[in-house]
């Protein structure tokens, strides 16, 4: 049985359609990559998939419980099996880095405060922070807070690790560290991971499957090799890295040329 399952997903905002009959399976212990422009539904699943709104129609199963009906009893149950690492980390700016792992098991658990402390370490530990666990964001480069949002996101031990953005803003060295981590992470404790990216390298480097959004609607959705292979034509725009609206040089000469003329004549 699939970890999650969407079927006929359809949510709009001020009556425009953001995803438009959407159907997507996450099978247990697989990487799951989503692809896709800004604006064509990414973020909105995301934020579907984690039961902080309501669509206009469709369901989202997740482990055969359906969010988008279940009492916020379940709910709960459901969020606490999935970890989340922001864009951002947004990791709190006055914790330390062990405190804001921390954070999540004090609010969420029982443990022992020497409990807790060991599993903050351990947490460290699993994605190279272990010495770390003192220091404040600010002290930390910006590979080192999105590791440290992904131990935060591991705290509870989940299910399914749901990754936006995860190689934004790194150079490409730290961005190949953190796909590294994420497969280690697969390998290890057989975590399903979703992932929200705009990184070709990365999304190839990792994903067991490729899911393409394009206007609210999957396009393609297929291993690696099938993505490759697609012939639709916003797949392969897409990862030919072809613009929409291509700059012209002589267009943009001309322009200024005009631009400089009329500020002469204005002088």
């Amino acid at each position: 049985m699939s970890l999650i399952s969407v079927r006929d997903l359809v949510v709009e905002y001020d009556g425009r359609r953001v995803l438009d009959g959407v159907n997507l399976d996450i099978e247990p212990g697989e990487v799951t990559v989503l692809l896709g422009g800004s604006g064509s539904g990414k973020s909105t699943l995301l934020r579907q998939i984690l039961g902080l709104e309501r669509p206009m129609s469709g369901n989202i199963l997740i482990k055969g419980i359906d969010i988008t009906r279940c009492a916020p009893a379940e709910l709960s149950k459901i969020r606490s099996s999935i970890g989340v690492a922001f864009q951002s980390a947004a990791l709190f700016n006055s914790l330390s880095i062990g405190e804001n792992v921390a954070l999540t098991l004090r609010e969420h658990t029982r443990l022992a405060p020497s409990t807790v402390d060991l599993v903050v370490w351990m947490k460290l530990a699993v994605v190279g922070l272990a010495e770390f666990g003192g220091l404040h964001p600010k002290e930390l480069s910006g590979g080192m807070k999105k590791r440290a949002a992904v131990a935060r996101a591991l705290a509870l031990d989940p299910e399914l690790l749901m990754l936006d953005e995860p190689s934004a803003g790194l150079d490409p060295i730290v961005a190949a560290e953190l796909d590294e981590l994420i497969l280690f992470l697969k390998d290890t404790f057989q975590i399903t991971a979703l992932v929200v990216t705009h990184e070709l390298a990365s999304a190839f480097r990792i994903a067991d499957r490729i899911a393409m959004l394009s206007n609210g609607q999957f396009i393609a959705v297929g291993t690696k090799d099938e993505i490759r292979a697609s012939q639709h034509p916003r797949v392969k725009q897409f990862l030919n890295r072809v613009p929409d609206n291509p700059v012209h040089a002589p267009a943009v000469a001309g322009y200024l040329e005009r631009y400089v003329r009329s500020q002469e004549a204005n002088s």
